[in-house]
């Protein structure tokens, strides 16, 4: 006997005992007239039909008027009724019994329904939630059927997309009939196969695909409702996917402007000055030794000038392409500093250098090469947009568990909207791209090798006082 049957032989048993218990009471303990037998064995019957449903409910009224007949109505011990009138009482307590027993059994059908209802409200919320939080339909494609299967507690779901051949299953061992999902498509309708329910995916009118749910009792209503849903979020990541290409390839389109715009500027400057350089060299003018030195150093120079542009340019497509490896030794920070300081000597003479960086600050892993890289981007920029003889100062602390060096000047600062921009790939400031030379992939390069050490890098500025470049390098 199954656990089932159990349960409802037990509601009999119960009910007998409650008729059981009121007769007894009504015949051993308190004595009434048969109005109050027949109201209170009327509140049991209801109490029934609310709780176990119209069948027991049935029963017991059936048993409460013989026993109200046996028990209460005279002749007693017997189902012989003398009076014609006890058959009116009798008669009017059995079908008040059944009708009440109806009305209540229709109360509790119709809150179950709105209980069932209000479960399929919050799982259907809960699978939009699910659905609508990814933005990758390949992703999305292979998911949604274990979110069906999860959120409606089912055996198993599929999947399957109009015009492809893969079936997407909650579970490898989930019993999908690819046929039949091709058919619900073609026909556009729902097709119900033992405890199998295959429904179309329809976006408007129009079907992208069709859906299997294998167990459960789900209305017609609600798996529609989940096909739209499925069908609304796959258009809705293809969507997203569509737009988000579409950015890139405009953002793609704006950084090959702006590297082109940037590079052909700074690279025409170096060459300019060679070759007019080289023109007077050749010509038939008659230079004297010094007028010929300072030709070839501007030669020298611009050429060092434009190394450095292509090294730049290749260095952040390295970068960017993550293809470098750091070279992490533990050093002092007191050595890379005074190795940036030596890189930079003569591009800091105009100006009063300040250093502030204790000896006692702890040594910490990170790649020496690079980490001088990032100080000397910073030296170079802060002396290039400050004027002459003006101070920069260079600091280190311990703050945090993290090493903060800083670099500050008393330059033209930047504008509070820029300063998000500033460490963007050639981004140049709106004023200071036309008074001092540079290609925007400084600030850019520093960027993703501090952010490679597990620190991070920022700038507090205020416009007419100047800019505080920090970056920090953990401890551990």
């Amino acid at each position: 006997m199954n656990h089932r049957v159990q349960t409802v032989l037990v509601k009999y048993a119960v009910s007998l005992g409650m008729l059981a218990a009121i007769v007894v009471f009504y015949k051993r303990v308190f004595t009434t007239n048969p109005t109050t037998v027949a109201l209170t064995l009327l509140v049991a019957v209801l109490l029934v039909s609310a709780y176990w449903g119209l069948r027991i409910a049935l029963f017991l009224s059936f048993a409460a008027a013989a026993a109200f007949n046996y028990f209460f109505l005279p002749p007693f011990g017997t189902f012989t009724i003398a009076d014609p009138q006890n058959w009116v009482a009798l008669i009017s307590f059995l079908v008040t019994a059944v009708v009440a027993s109806n009305l209540a059994e229709r109360a509790r059908r119709e809150a179950e329904q709105a209980k069932r209802r209000r479960r399929e409200v919050e799982r259907l919320y809960a699978l939009s939630q699910q659905l609508l939080t990814s933005d990758n339909a390949a992703r999305l494609l292979n998911s949604v059927a274990s979110y069906i299967a999860d959120t409606f507690a089912l055996r198993g779901a599929g999947l399957l997309v109009a015009g492809k051949e893969t079936v997407y299953r909650s579970s490898p061992a989930a019993s999908i009939d690819g046929e039949l999902l091709k058919d619900t498509i073609a026909r556009g309708e729902p097709i119900t196969a033992d405890d199998m329910s295959y429904v179309p995916l329809r976006i408007g009118v129009r079907t992208t695909g069709a859906l299997a749910v294998v167990g459960g009792e789900l209305p017609r209503e609600t798996l529609e409702a989940i096909g739209s849903l499925v069908g609304i979020a796959i258009e809705r990541a293809r969507a997203v996917e569509e737009l988000t290409k579409n950015q890139a390839l405009q953002e793609n389109e704006r950084l090959r402007s702006a590297l082109l715009d940037s590079v052909t500027h700074e690279f025409r400057t170096p060459l300019t000055g060679i070759k007019a350089s080289i023109t007077s060299l050749l010509s038939d003018y008659e230079l004297d030794n010094e007028q010929r030195r300072e030709l070839l150093t501007v030669i020298d120079e611009e050429a060092d000038r434009l190394n450095r542009l292509v090294g730049e340019a290749a260095e952040m497509a390295q970068l960017d392409s993550q293809m470098f490896k750091l070279d992490l030794h533990s050093y002092a920070i007191r050595d890379v500093v005074d190795a940036a300081l030596q890189g930079i000597r003569l591009g800091l003479q105009q100006h009063v250098l300040e250093v502030d960086v204790p000896d006692t600050l702890p040594e910490i892993r990170f790649d020496f090469d690079r980490v001088r890289e990032v100080l000397l981007h910073l030296l170079e920029n802060a002396a290039k947009y400050s004027l002459p003889g003006t101070p920069i100062r260079l600091s280190a602390e311990l703050k945090s568990g993290e090493i903060v060096v800083s670099v500050a000047d008393r330059g033209p600062g930047i504008d509070p909207l820029e300063q998000s921009l500033i460490f963007d790939k050639f981004y140049r400031g709106r004023d200071q791209r036309f008074t001092a030379h540079g290609t925007g992939m400084g600030l850019a390069i520093a960027k993703v090798i501090v952010e490679a050490h597990g620190g991070h890098i920022d700038v507090v500025s205020q416009l007419g006082k100047g800019a505080v470049f920090s970056f920090t390098l953990p401890v551990s």
